[in-house]
């Protein structure tokens, strides 16, 4: 650790600085600070148009920003090779397309890239990780069908299946459930969290964010909270930002907070 690094900044993985971002002089993302932890599962939340999905596109690269600076285990991301970010970041986007000329194999095959080059060809190791990724994600019955005869949800999974063939130490996710019928939501949902990484997850659905370590509430391009789904999603909150009034149930089944809404 360099030794003017705190333990504290060490801990955090991938920050940002007075990160902002402009489209035709509007502002979407306005002077965000933001520190992701390592190993945490850290929710991004807001309404629609909140620059939610601006600000996951500023922090893996595809975006650079206008104002501030983004650190990726203490380096500046600015200054990094995409090949290295990508051997360390894999993002899924919401609306990531992949040609129609290519097979689901092929496609996962695809997250391998950052690691492959002359003097580390593609082995049996490469097919194992493809392989479990396909499986995590219920689409190894269809490694062979082409990419364009699947449907939104199937789509969806094959690009987190690339994502996590990836083998990335962060995840971000832009809505990865979305396209996705209840029975994948859970259990894609159920494995990010499982997995060895530090994932920054976008999420449309209030009551799976309560699920998440820390959440981070977006609102007209400011992050307006950070900090314990409990002490973040509160009622005021779910008012004044979502324009939404609920109140919390326990769950008599495994006694989780669940929140239920009402017009």
């Amino acid at each position: 650790m360099n030794s003017l690094q705190t333990p504290e900044a060490h801990n955090h993985v991938l920050s940002c600085s007075n990160l902002s971002w402009s489209v035709k002089g509007t502002a979407i993302v306005k002077s965000v600070n933001l520190e992701l932890k390592r190993g945490e599962t850290l929710g991004l939340i807001g309404p629609n148009g909140s620059g939610k999905s601006s600000l996951l596109k500023l922090l893996s690269g595809i975006k650079a920003p206008a104002e501030g600076q983004i650190h990726l285990n203490g380096r500046v991301l600015a200054h990094m090779a995409r090949r290295d970010i990508a051997q360390m970041i894999a993002v899924v986007e919401q609306q990531a397309e992949t040609s129609d000329a290519i097979s689901v194999l092929d496609a996962v095959e695809l997250g391998r890239t950052p690691w492959l080059s002359a003097l580390t060809p593609w082995s049996s190791a490469d097919d194992e990780i493809v392989q479990q990724a396909l499986v995590d994600v219920d689409m190894a019955d269809k490694r062979k069908r082409a990419w364009h005869s699947l449907s939104g949800g199937e789509r969806q999974r094959v690009h987190i299946a690339r994502a996590l063939a990836q083998r990335p130490q962060i995840l971000l996710l832009d809505e990865p459930t979305n396209h996705l019928d209840i029975q994948h939501q859970l259990s894609i949902l159920g494995l990010v969290r499982s997995l060895p990484v530090t994932t920054l997850i976008a999420l449309h659905d209030l009551n799976q964010a309560l699920a998440c370590d820390r959440l981070a509430v977006m609102d007209k391009g400011h992050l307006i909270a950070i900090g314990a789904p409990a002490q973040v999603l509160t009622c005021e909150r779910l008012r004044d930002t979502f324009g939404v009034e609920a109140h919390y149930l326990i769950d008599p089944h495994d006694g989780a907070r669940i929140l239920r809404f009402r017009s």
